[in-house]
């Protein structure tokens, strides 16, 4: 039975992960160019750990020029098997406070011009998305975010936005006759390529603001939303090293062999140079 590889992208407030063991640092690059920054390998809770702050140290990348490919495609490389993100993100409810925590179990994608798929140059793949993150490893963050003593909001649509603005309060209220729970900047297409690359993926949610909509909250603040992640951050570490404690020793959900099904092209038509790049995701079905 392989390892259990767990990939962890910090997003903003996280760059880094403490209490690994045995780490070393690894720069990889990829058919689809550079990740974030160099990958952080250890072990935490026995279980090893592959770490990647994904606007890089020090916070360099802004959300539309992230390269969503190279992160995904190193980590499957990598073998991680599960992916746990970490996210700030605004309120759009009344009951989700600034400090809550968020577990998403819908996305919608309002995003404009990012790449999000593995498959282009001769090979077509369509995915099922219709639960696109991994059940197992959603509620084993609803347990371990309770355990680190977070107030957990078990499930919730996040919606990504292109940013790197904030919304209009426009915007804002339109997004709120969606009944949307959260909103960001940065899940999608991650979660999207995750399915692709059948890594297990699901993401831990801060709420740092009420976006602009709420009437007495004041409009977003950078300074305050670094203040609560700040806060959050600890509380997050500690949940990602409570949810390796449980994560099963095999995976038997959706995303284990999502692309089964989901890849279209005959296989001689597929060109040579396509399967060899895309050989760590596609290898158990075309050669």
């Amino acid at each position: 039975m392989a390892e259990k590889i767990v990939g962890v992208i910090g997003g903003s407030g996280l760059y880094e992960m403490e209490g690994l063991e045995d780490i070393e640092t690894l720069s990889l690059t990829t058919p689809f160019g550079d990740p974030s920054d160099s990958f952080v390998i250890g072990r935490l809770e026995g279980v090893k750990v592959v770490f990647l702050p994904r606007h890089g140290r020090g916070h360099r990348i802004q959300p539309s020029s992230l390269n969503f490919r190279a992160n995904i495609y190193a980590m499957k490389k990598l073998g991680v098997q599960w992916i746990i993100g970490v996210s700030a993100v605004g309120s759009m409810k009344e009951s989700i406070h600034p400090g809550d925590m968020v577990i998403p179990n819908q996305f919608i994608d309002r995003t404009v011009g990012r790449i999000n798929t593995f498959f282009s140059d001769g090979i077509v793949c369509h995915i099922s998305f219709a639960d696109p993150v991994c059940p197992i490893l959603h509620q084993i963050l609803v347990k371990a975010g309770q355990e680190a003593g977070a107030i957990v909001h078990p499930e919730g649509t996040y919606l990504c936005i292109e940013g790197p603005q904030f919304s209009t309060r426009a915007e804002s209220r339109l997004y709120r006759t969606w009944e949307v729970d959260v909103i960001g900047m940065t899940n999608l297409p991650e979660a999207k390529l995750a399915r692709e690359a059948e890594i297990c993926y699901a993401t831990i949610a801060f709420a740092t603001d009420y976006d602009c909509w709420h009437p007495e909250a004041g409009d977003v603040s950078i300074g305050e939303v670094l203040r609560i992640l700040a806060k959050s951050t600890k509380t997050a570490k500690e949940a990602i090293r409570i949810a390796l404690r449980h994560l099963p020793e095999k995976r038997e959900c959706i995303c284990a062999n999502a692309l089964q099904y989901a890849l279209i092209t005959n296989k001689k038509l597929i060109p040579e140079k396509t399967k060899k790049d895309l050989a760590p995701i596609i290898g158990k079905y075309i050669r």
